[in-house]
């Protein structure tokens, strides 16, 4: 389910960036909220905030390892934790949604430009940042908890530790 989801991601950051090409890039750069939100085409050759300009395929090989890394750990920890998964799916939906802009395009489509935030951003980088956000409060809140409820089902051993060790104090 989890890979169906980031697919889900994948697909549809790709058909706003085949409509953004269409119907934006002719025109550069749209008002849709006064004050708020522009729909600014961009053609994104670094990551974010431009950093790593023209590094595209060092910014892909480092991509291609992260999600396969994180798609790892999907299978590895899947159905421990709904956090734990809807950040995974989010970050490689996003991730690998860029990508592709990277691997077929040299760049990525950028068109999100919030007036108090300039960098122009996509969809995808929404959804890694997202999901970013949400492997951190797992990772700081919830990963330990889950640890915990994992050991409680272990005996300690009559005299000593979870391996029958014994327990020793240093002075």
């Amino acid at each position: 389910m989890a890979l169906f989801l980031s697919a889900t991601i994948i697909l549809t950051d790709q058909l706003i960036k085949y409509l953004v090409v269409y119907a934006l890039k002719p025109v550069g750069t749209v008002t849709a909220i006064p004050g708020l939100l522009n729909l600014t085409y961009v053609e994104n050759r670094g990551v974010a905030f431009g950093m790593m300009e023209n590094q595209r395929w060092p910014v892909i090989i480092i991509t291609v390892l992260v999600m396969a890394f994180l798609i790892f750990l999907l299978f590895r920890k899947a159905g421990k934790n709904k956090l734990f998964v809807s950040s995974v799916v989010l970050i490689v939906g996003g991730g690998i949604g860029n990508l592709i802009d990277r691997v077929f395009l040299g760049y990525v489509i950028d068109y999100l430009q919030l007036t108090f935030f300039p960098p122009v951003c996509n969809f995808a980088d929404y959804c890694v940042v997202a999901g970013t956000v949400l492997l951190m409060v797992y990772i700081l809140f919830f990963s330990d908890t889950l640890n915990k409820k994992e050991g409680a089902g272990k005996k300690l051993t009559a005299g000593g530790d979870e391996d029958g060790s014994k327990g020793h104090i240093s002075h």
